[in-house]
């Protein structure tokens, strides 16, 4: 516990020393699944400097050896002090796929620069008629020499505009079943033939895209573990994007919103007298205290090298319930005032102040967000017949 203790005064003095104010306000007002890239990456660099940027690679190739507790302590306090989020494609995604499926002059080539954040990903997964189903993708990739030649599209592509990379997925054959035809390829995304098109959510953000591939020349270079494997190498991504860490962030994001409630200026500390909103209130703490411990069981399992399975699918489900649940409490928190639209004040760098609270401005776009929670990296309802086809063997 000492040794703990230790642990966690070190996270706090570098985040003390080390998050600016910019930052923190950024992190505060962040109303997305992660924080803009310019942002991310001014985050990452410092974190990098300290030795932190991968904390769960292999020693060999940057990582810490740290225990599973103090994983967890770190996660917390990053998410205690609003630190800006950052996207998992680059170091929680294809760093680990690199890592496990990649050659050495791969590993080689990639790895410090994604640690470094010189690569910034963005990953190629969904297409307008393959979202979930992923598996029915269509972007072709046919071989010319030493060269694929790719043309599709790809579909809710987080950041792209902000990447230089991608990870994607294509089809290199379509004789046999459809898994059996997917390859997976790393390349870069100023190639000519590549257009990436906005797409602005509901939220009034900019973070998804949709790429076209119109005969982009890729090297076979590209290729990551054998033509035609890449289902295997997604199942193995899609278990480490379902599967992972949450529950500190969930119950963060609660504590702040009682914080909140009890705060002796806000009118909003009358929700407490009420029974109905109290209740909702008190099964949600329960149900991410039960969430949080079994994550942590599935978290202990891989630390110990057994795979997650179609356990990463239930966590996926309750992880997206828990948010919305979650975002529609701080609603009613904030009443009105979550109504007024303020992206003004969630531009990184502004010193504009927030009508009603931080916590106001944010509110609506990230209820808005969080609406998509059950569908984005495979719906609820896929993850529950994967459940079903793979544990229940129905």
């Amino acid at each position: 516990m000492a040794e703990l203790a230790l642990f966690t005064d070190e996270v706090r003095t570098f985040i003390d020393e080390n998050l600016t104010p910019e930052l923190k306000r950024a992190g505060e007002l962040c109303a997305g699944i992660y924080a803009d890239q310019p942002v991310a990456l001014e985050w990452h660099k410092i974190l990098n400097h300290q030795g932190w940027a991968v904390p769960s690679w292999p020693v060999a190739w940057g990582g810490t050896d740290w225990s599973l507790e103090q994983h967890a302590i770190f996660a917390r306090e990053l998410t205690l002090s609003m630190a800006p989020s950052i996207s998992p494609n680059s170091t929680k995604m294809v760093g680990p796929v690199i890592i496990e499926f990649g050659s050495e002059e791969q590993k080689r080539h990639y790895l410090p620069r994604i640690r470094s954040g010189e690569d910034w990903w963005a990953q190629g997964y969904s297409e307008p008629g393959a979202g979930s189903d992923l598996a029915s993708l269509s972007c072709a990739a046919v071989r010319d020499g030493d060269h694929y030649i790719l043309n599709g599209s790809k579909i809710w592509t987080t950041h792209a505009q902000w990447s230089n990379k991608i990870f994607c997925l294509v089809r290199t054959d379509t004789s046999g079943k459809p898994q059996e035809g997917i390859t997976f390829l790393l390349f870069d995304l100023d190639l000519p033939g590549i257009e990436i098109k906005p797409l602005i959510s509901i939220s009034g953000d900019h973070e998804f895209n949709q790429v076209f591939f119109t005969d982009v020349r890729v090297p076979i270079t590209a290729l990551l573990g054998k033509e035609n494997q890449g289902w295997t190498i997604a199942k193995y991504l899609l278990q480490h994007e379902r599967g992972g860490r949450s529950a500190v962030g969930l119950k963060v994001k609660l504590e702040h919103l009682k914080a909140f409630l009890s705060d002796a200026g806000s009118k909003k500390s009358a929700l407490l007298e009420d029974d109905a909103y109290s209740r909702e209130l008190n099964r949600l703490e329960i149900s991410m205290e039960t969430f949080s411990g079994f994550e942590n069981k599935v978290f202990s399992a891989v630390a110990s090298g057994r795979p997650v399975g179609t356990i990463s699918s239930a966590l996926k489900i309750r992880r997206a319930e828990l948010k919305q649940q979650l975002a529609h409490c701080v609603m009613t928190a904030v009443d009105y005032y979550g109504l007024i639209y303020q992206p003004g004040v969630r531009t990184f760098g502004s010193n504009a102040e927030a009508i009603g609270s931080t916590m106001a401005a944010t509110a609506a776009p990230q209820y808005f967000n969080d609406r998509a929670a059950t569908i984005y990296a495979g719906s609820n309802e896929v993850q529950r017949n994967i459940i079903a086809k793979s544990t229940l063997g129905l």
